[in-house]
């Protein structure tokens, strides 16, 4: 296979999981909200999955034809409106399948091993998944979280990401680290500063990149997070109640560690006089 045929093929690949992941962020809060509103615990019938309603305008619920359904190529041609109702589409949808072809191309470029390609696309999509939920709703899904978890531990037992002991120490490290913060910032402020999402997936990046990343992915996540959030919070003039959700900086900062977490920590060594 010529490379522009493999390139073009990997672009095309990336821009479908790209609306697949779309379909995940769109309807994955309704479908949980569904089943809990539900008193016998059970979904209920016509409530939808992500495979079924067929996709459909948010604002008139039409079933969008195939030619409206073409991952960039329709919001270009439609001017990112409806075709039926003229509603605007979100810029999120052309964004996130951009991003998924840009990341496809990165992946197959920096790693070689089929089974690491493989991996880092199933941690990276899932990542930017809870990105964009928990932006929205702040909501990091079991549904995708525990899977990503067992997935890390499966996918390093043959030593992909990280040795399996590494794996195994850093999905039980994650969860209890974060999930003794929470306890000690409400036993001394009274307050919830975390949800028990942030401690499954802080969990799951420990299984894919394995203990010695924790403090740097946290330490990154934590940064970033107090600084976008300061500056958030000034700019719109809300309140320091405000939420902001952790989820998206400890993915951002999971998914860095995963291809640059090493060198970061050499270079930090380096600079402390430790290397």
């Amino acid at each position: 296979m010529s490379p522009l045929v493999f390139y073009t093929l990997t672009i095309v690949a990336g821009l479908c999981v790209g609306s697949f992941v779309n379909v995940v962020i769109h309807r994955l809060p309704g479908m949980i909200d569904s089943r809990y509103s539900n008193s016998d615990g059970h979904e209920a019938d016509g409530v939808p999955n992500l495979f079924s309603p067929p996709s459909n305008c948010p604002a008139c619920h039409t079933a969008l034809r195939v030619r409206d359904n073409i991952p960039v190529i329709s919001f270009v041609m439609l001017r990112g409106r409806c075709a039926h109702c003229g509603a605007p589409i979100s810029s999120r949808y052309p964004m996130v399948e951009i991003l998924g072809a840009l990341l496809a191309l990165f992946l197959v470029t920096k790693l070689d091993m089929p089974l690491a390609v493989f991996g880092a696309a199933v941690f990276s999509f899932a990542l930017m998944s809870l990105l964009f939920i928990d932006l929205k709703h702040y909501l990091l899904p079991d549904l995708i979280t525990l899977p990503l978890m067992w997935c890390g531990l499966l996918i390093n037992i043959g030593d992909t990401f990280t040795d399996l002991p590494s794996a195994v120490i850093g999905a039980a490290a994650g969860y209890l680290l974060l999930w003794g913060v929470f306890h000690l910032f409400r036993l001394v402020t009274g307050k919830e500063g975390l949800g028990y999402g942030d401690f499954k997936l802080v969990a799951a990046i420990g299984a894919w990149l394995g203990w010695q990343m924790l403090p740097l992915v946290i330490l990154m996540g934590s940064v970033v997070g107090a600084v976008v959030g300061a500056v958030y919070l000034a700019a719109s003039r809300r309140g320091r109640d405000h939420p902001i959700p952790f989820g998206p900086f400890l993915a951002g900062a999971g998914w860095l560690a995963m291809f640059w977490g090493e060198d970061i920590l050499a270079a930090y060594f380096q600079l402390a006089g430790l290397g």
